[in-house]
This record gives C-alpha cells, structure tokens and sequence, in this order.
C-alpha cells in the first residue's frame, strides 16, 4: 500500500494548485496546463465522490480517503512519466491531509500523512477566497471559506512548502502564476 502512495522520480517541474473547494483551482490548472502544453493531473477525489454521491446519495467516510490518494498518487505518478518540462497538479496528498483533519475531527491517516509530508513539488499556488463560490453536489463549506483558507496556509507553512498566494480575478490569477512558473523554467535551463 505505502508503494502507491509514494511519489515516482520525474525530472520535470511539478506545481500544484492548491486551497479551499470553489477557488479557481480547477479552471487555473486547466488554463496552465494549456499555456505550456504540458500535462494535467486532474483532482481524483472529485471523480471518485461525485460517483459515490451519484450511486448512493453519501458524502466522503474516513475510509474513502486512502483510496483517494492512491487514486491521486497513480494519475500523477502515471503523468509524470510522460511529461516534458511541468506538471500541472490539481490537488496533491497534502490537500487530501488538510481536508482530513478539517473533516474528521482533526485526524488523518498516518500513511497518508507520511506521503503528504514526503512527497515534493517544485511550487504550490494557494488560492485564496476571493472567488465567487459555486455550489455542487460536493461542496459544503460556503460560510466556512475563511477558516478553509487558514486550514490551507498553515499546511503549507507547517509542511515549508513553497508557495504563492494567488488573489483576484482569472486574468490577473494566471498572470501571476506564470510569471512564477516561467522564473522556473528559466532557472531550470540555466543550470
């Protein structure tokens, strides 16, 4: 089990959108992904519970959260492998750790802690709540977005993870990000 929730090596440039439900963070990493023709690893856990919610009416169990991260852990470890400069990551192990403890009594899993803790990304972009929020069958915190947000920014900085905070509208969101990711890609070609 611990194997498939490890991270693969790659040598390619792994970012991750990062934060609370109904942030931009989908839509940002779709548009990302196109600007650099490069690879997007969609959130598994969106998938996997909008199923559950279609096949039984039940929202997300302590149990539901290990295979989410294998889930996760397979699509990005599976893109990694094909991906030339970046990676564009919806979510990563460290999201699914913050959505634990927020949701189940501040618990989480110790496997999935560890890999949360372990794995690495070459930046984070936390998306803050200035988004308008968008209800589906998923989301369930609108009046909780700014304790969310908190949950968010004190893993990061817990975790020391490198991260940008992204505030405002798409335009001005995905001019910031890349501004980011392309001081890391000229980084990378100079060494």
């Amino acid at each position: 089990m611990e194997e498939k929730l490890k991270q693969q090596p790659s040598d390619c440039i792994k970012i991750v959108l990062f934060g609370p439900e109904s942030t931009g963070k989908t839509t940002l990493s779709r548009q990302l992904a196109e600007h650099y023709q490069a690879l997007w690893v969609p959130e598994y856990a969106r998938e996997y519970l909008q199923k559950k919610w279609d096949e039984t009416k039940t929202i997300c169990q302590p149990e539901d959260l290990l295979p989410i991260a294998i889930g996760q852990m397979q699509l990005e470890n599976e893109l990694a492998k094909q991906a030339n400069n970046i990676l564009i990551c919806d979510t990563d192990l460290l999201e699914t750790k913050v959505y634990s403890e927020a949701y189940f009594s501040s618990t989480c899993d110790s496997m999935l802690e560890k890999y949360a803790l372990e794995n690495s990304y070459d930046l984070y972009f936390l998306t803050y709540i200035d988004t308008p929020w968008t209800p589906d069958d998923l989301r369930d915190k609108p009046g909780e977005r700014e304790c969310m947000f908190q949950a968010f920014e004190n893993a990061l900085n817990e975790a020391k993870r490198p991260y940008v905070l992204l505030r405002g509208n798409e335009k001005k969101r995905f001019k910031t990000a890349t501004e980011y990711i392309d001081k890391l890609l000229e980084k990378r070609l100079c060494i």
